[in-house]
């Protein structure tokens, strides 16, 4: 069995191929541009922004694995082959990442992280009175899959007031959760610290906008780690500079990188990080990777499979 890998460049190949180990006897890691390689000889593909009409030229490919939580840049492939499996790489690493960051930007809104470091990059003595503890303030999870679920869980550890919105109906211990376009609203009227954790769908793009944010509570802080299309930068640096926001942590930006001549770098509101809320290692991925090839060789459903009607 052959795995070709287009995820991190050809230097990153090698360290691909360690993480697979001998977890699955007889499978080849391979380098996507390997010339050694023809199509026809490719079982699995590991991928993050393929080219066009590649994986169609594969008449064996089994199944086919984003190489992080989103596909979006794999399912833009107009040419993407039917019936071909598309796995989303969410690790249980991924999800206890994705919490630890949201529990870090929450705590870094209420403590005020970017004011400080902006007094530390000009050597002032500035102190800072937060107005709130963090437990005072109720954060507002939008996506209620794993990542948003065990984020939910870390919080109200702290003690944090947490509830959440999804499409449809979810239960979880402790947290207020609402459902529909019909609570959205009220849902929002009550998040005094805003976390998108919403999949890249037809829906979501742009949500994050004036007439979303409006419906916040005034003062409210914003934590971006859903998908960079979800956000219209201008409306929410407009919302900081009004008021209505107090803080933001983006992690997330189209397009990525993020220009070096964006506002957002230099905004005294906005934490910038480079899309790195919940990237396990690479040897965790070629973990999840290898369990997942080893479940279809054994005839098993394969775990986190795309759905196209969803969108993710």
């Amino acid at each position: 069995m052959i795995l070709v890998v287009k995820s991190g460049g050809p230097e990153a190949v090698l360290e691909w191929r360690r993480g697979f180990g001998d977890l699955v006897p007889g499978l080849e890691v391979r380098d996507w541009n390997d010339p050694d390689v023809t199509p026809e000889m490719v079982d699995y593909a590991l991928v993050w922004d393929p080219e066009p009409g590649r994986l169609a030229a594969m008449p064996r490919l089994r199944a086919i694995f984003g190489s992080g939580a989103g596909v979006d840049h794999i399912v833009a492939d107009p040419s993407l082959p039917a019936g071909v499996p598309i796995v989303r790489c969410v690790p249980d690493e991924a999800t206890q990442r994705m919490g630890e960051f949201v529990v870090w930007a929450v705590l870094s809104l209420a403590k005020e992280a970017r004011r400080m470091a902006l007094a530390q990059a000009a050597r002032e003595w500035a102190a800072v009175d937060p107005p709130f503890a963090a437990a005072d303030r109720t954060v507002g999870i939008m996506g209620l899959g794993a990542m948003g679920q065990r984020s939910a869980e870390m919080l109200r550890a702290l003690g944090i007031p947490v509830r959440g919105w999804s499409r449809s109906r979810k239960s979880i211990p402790g947290v207020e959760c609402f459902a529909g376009a019909e609570e959205r609203d009220a849902f929002l009227s009550g998040c005094d610290v805003l976390v998108c954790l919403l999949p890249a769908t037809a829906e979501t793009q742009g949500l994050l906008a004036a007439p979303l944010l409006a419906k916040l509570p005034r003062g409210a802080g914003l934590v971006q780690v859903g998908r960079g299309a979800q956000q219209v930068l201008p409306d929410i640096i407009a919302a900081l500079d009004s008021g209505q926001l107090s803080g933001a942590v983006l992690d997330v930006f189209t397009p990525e990188p993020l220009p070096s001549d964006s506002p957002a770098w230099a905004h005294p509101s906005i934490i910038v990080t480079p899309h790195v809320a919940s990237l396990p290692s690479r040897a965790e991925r070629a973990r999840y990777v290898a369990r997942a090839i080893a479940a279809l060789e054994r005839g098993e459903t394969l775990p986190h499979l795309y759905d196209p009607a969803r969108g993710y």
